[in-house]
């Protein structure tokens, strides 16, 4: 026979077993006294996630764009570059080679066509060589080993009017393949 238990009789006691406190707590859900630091964490990481989400918003409103190097500068007078030689006094901070032959002078950009590597100069070998890949150009930018697809590019060159001094703009490209190394822009006649 079953005990029953009678209106005026206390069950036996349990430490809140099968309530569902006990449950809660077996979860691991938070309790009342546990909130305001649960409430806390969730503030900061909130802030946190806003503010990433606001420098990255920041770092788009000020693009790359500033920070490159000028795009035309001058480069001193025509006697100051040897005949026959391949001048690499702009290579790092304009990204030029400017080589000076008998009766003209031109600019060629040192960015390699293959992948966009930039090619060193080997005077023993009269070539330009980049290290990336193996392309090689002739000292007039014509590529004749490597995967290179295209030779060099040149870069406007001219004559200031006001001092004399050679003006090189890298934002106007000339493409020996689109046969623009004839136009007067892309070399100087001396």
């Amino acid at each position: 026979m079953s005990e029953e238990i009678t209106p005026y009789q206390v069950a036996p006691k349990t430490p809140l077993a099968g309530s569902a406190a006990a449950e809660i707590r077996e979860q691991g859900e938070i309790t009342r006294r546990s909130f305001p630091f649960v409430l806390t964490a969730a503030w900061l990481l909130l802030t946190a996630a806003v503010g990433g989400l606001a420098s990255i918003f920041g770092r788009f409103l000020f693009p790359n764009v500033l920070f490159e190097p000028v795009q035309k500068f001058k480069a001193g007078l025509p006697g100051d570059y040897s005949v026959g030689e391949v001048d690499e006094r702009w290579k790092d901070k304009y990204g030029i080679w400017i080589v000076r032959t008998e009766d003209s002078m031109y600019a060629l950009i040192t960015i390699c066509t293959h992948l966009g590597c930039t090619p060193n100069w080997l005077p023993s070998q009269n070539k330009f060589k980049c290290p990336c890949h193996g392309s090689g150009y002739y000292k007039t930018g014509i590529n004749f080993e490597g995967p290179a697809p295209r030779p060099l590019e040149r870069a406007k060159i001219a004559i200031d009017t006001a001092d004399g001094q050679i003006l090189i703009d890298k934002s106007v490209a000339f493409h020996q393949e689109r046969g623009e190394w004839t136009h007067p822009d892309s070399f100087l006649k001396l």
